[in-house]
């Protein structure tokens, strides 16, 4: 009885951000647990990628590339599910992110133009793509929506623009939580600490993996590890859960990931 309600077999969830890292680890997760998936981001490669490997599990996948800072190419997302599947049960939002080098810029050098493109990126979309599923899960009378934040959302960061927008997903989801309750529609939002990242450099995967040392269970996470946590908020497992945000962190925003936080865990 438990572990049927883990599972996800006649569902159908779209996730953004799926064409590596943490979107497409999650998105495999949803797939073991028995969903369809219509896998969304910018790079048609990619995609073509991990629906392979979402096929190789025994499940169906559909790619759509997209950018989601666009409301009408998120529209499309959700078209794709209904097209290829007739239902929309999760809408996973994790595109996101940003340039090093806007990130990169103090508050008093950051040009309108990165500010602004900043928050399409990680705050319209989760919105375009909240709004779109939404207005399918009401018609239904069910639906989950998953938005990924940030660590930074909870601490600030040096990344303003990236920090400011990923707390205004947090305090989108609470909204959407409220207003979508009574259609049956849950929202809540992952909030990653800092995770091992591919197709990143070897010496900025060497200074991220340092910064483990300030963090409670002495590691950096893996992407691995945020599906579990996918599958459990998509899930009926988590049908009293609404407008909540799970920390994924190994207890970093207890104590900082920063020196000035917990003191390095040695051996």
């Amino acid at each position: 009885m438990v572990r049927e309600k883990f599972e996800l077999a006649g569902k159908t969830a779209a996730v953004t951000g799926a064409g590596r890292g943490i979107g497409a680890e999650m998105a495999c997760a949803l797939a073991h647990a028995g969903a369809d998936l219509v896998l969304a981001a910018r790079t048609e490669g990619q995609l073509e990628a991990v629906a392979a490997r979402v096929r190789e599990i025994g499940r169906r996948a559909e790619i759509v590339t997209a950018d989601v800072s666009d409301p009408i190419q998120c529209e499309r997302i959700v078209e794709r599910c209904m097209e290829a599947f007739g239902r929309i049960d999760v809408m996973l939002s994790n595109a996101g992110g940003g340039s090093p080098a806007a990130m990169a810029k103090s508050v008093v050098a950051t040009p309108d133009d990165d500010w602004r493109s900043m928050i399409e990126l990680n705050l319209y979309s989760a919105f375009y793509c909240a709004r779109a599923a939404a207005r399918r899960m009401v018609e239904s009378g069910s639906g989950v929506i998953i938005n990924v934040s940030s660590g930074a959302a909870m601490r600030g960061h040096h990344t303003h623009a990236y920090a400011a927008a990923k707390a205004g997903v947090i305090s989108l989801t609470k909204s959407l939580a409220l207003e979508l309750a009574r259609h049956n529609v849950r929202a809540n939002v992952i909030v990653p600490g800092v995770v091992a990242q591919e197709g990143r450099s070897e010496e900025r995967n060497r200074q991220r993996a340092a910064r483990g040392a300030y963090i409670p269970v002495g590691r950096i996470g893996q992407v691995t590890e945020l599906g579990p946590l996918a599958v459990f908020l998509a899930s009926d497992a988590s049908s009293y859960i609404t407008g909540q945000s799970f920390v994924i962190d190994g207890g970093g925003l207890s104590g900082g990931i920063t020196p000035g936080g917990w003191e390095p865990r040695t051996p």
